[in-house]
């Protein structure tokens, strides 16, 4: 199979192609392609093809029913990056407060920890996931649209960071826009390439729960973050957990899913010393969420040094703010 002029029909004519279509308008297609010229234009412009039949094609993708017939390639990453201890971090575009510091924590940890974190670019879940894993070393983005698009467009530096040292990925040649239907096809490449799934936040017709199915098609873990039942953006994490979702309530959780044991991650700084006021407003909001009048009250403290006793938190990656609440993050 001719996989890069499969690529390239399927960015010319906008179909999914997987395999060799067996029609005269690829026929034609096929025998007027220059792999040769499209692979030089490629190189020009600083991206790389990776055919599925390559050796280092990653394997899990390969497996998968309906895998791509290549990857596009950006970024200064070798492709060993795709082939590792792979997890997706994934969830609501329009995430909380909470559930973007939590997907930055677990990015964070499990880059910490040897894991490669990959996502979508979207926003919310996705970005901070990517972000929290930069802040520890690298990250693997996926796109639903060309391999010269960043999308969405205010995502441009961040994908300018992500490929300074590792990679993002698209099935499409440059210059293919994104369309909805290429999303969900983007998911399985996401789900595919990873050992396990985890879904931070989602709605009840969440496109991370997309992903999330199609890695339980393919036999992989997928893990969701409990969230408030009351809440909409906990209804599709919540209904996860129902049908056997191995609950994410930390890192560890994570890693232990792809069989890398608690003890054997590097350890991270010790806890940050907190003033007084700080450690206060902590054990205030342990068990529940409050709003700033609600803290005062509590502690007893005044309104200025609340403020700043919450700021301290946040700044430690102890607290995280939203809604008018602020939240404990679990250490």
């Amino acid at each position: 199979m001719n996989e890069l002029a499969c690529a390239a029909f399927a960015a010319a004519t906008g179909s999914h192609v997987v395999d060799e279509p067996r029609t005269t308008r690829f026929a034609a297609f096929a025998r007027s392609f220059d792999e040769h010229a499209f692979l030089g234009r490629l190189a020009a412009a600083g991206y790389r093809w990776l055919g599925r039949s390559d050796q280092a094609f990653p394997p899990l993708l390969r497996a998968i029913h309906d895998p791509p017939p290549g990857l596009f390639l950006r970024g200064g990453g070798g492709v060993e990056l795709l082939a590792g201890t792979n997890v997706a971090v994934v969830g609501a575009r329009a995430c909380s407060a909470y559930g973007s510091a939590v997907a930055t924590s677990f990015g964070e940890r499990l880059t910490e920890a040897g894991v490669v974190v990959v996502s979508g670019l979207a926003r919310g879940v996705d970005a901070a996931a990517h972000r929290g894993a930069l802040a520890a070393g690298r990250t693997v983005a996926v796109l639903g649209c060309g391999i010269d698009r960043d999308y969405p467009a205010a995502h441009a530096s961040l994908a300018a960071r992500i490929a300074a040292a590792g990679l993002i990925v698209s099935e499409y040649p440059p210059g293919v826009e994104p369309a909805p239907w290429r999303f969900p096809a983007r998911n399985r490449i996401v789900a595919g390439l990873c050992r396990a799934t985890v879904v931070v936040e989602a709605r009840e017709r969440s496109g991370a729960l997309i992903t999330a199915d199609l890695a339980l098609e393919e036999g992989r873990e997928v893990l969701a973050v409990p969230g408030e039942i009351t809440s909409a953006l906990s209804a599709g994490t919540n209904a996860l957990l129902r049908l056997g979702a191995t609950p994410a309530t930390s890192a560890e959780d994570v890693l232990e899913a792809v069989g890398i044991a608690r003890d054997t991650r590097p350890s991270g700084p010790a806890p940050p010393a907190l003033s007084a006021a700080g450690t206060a407003a902590l054990a205030a909001i342990a068990d529940a969420p409050l709003a700033v009048d609600d803290l005062v009250l509590r502690t007893g403290l005044g309104a200025g040094v609340v403020a700043a006793a919450l700021a301290e938190l946040e700044l430690a990656g102890l607290a995280v703010g939203g809604d008018g609440l602020y939240r404990a993050l679990v250490s």
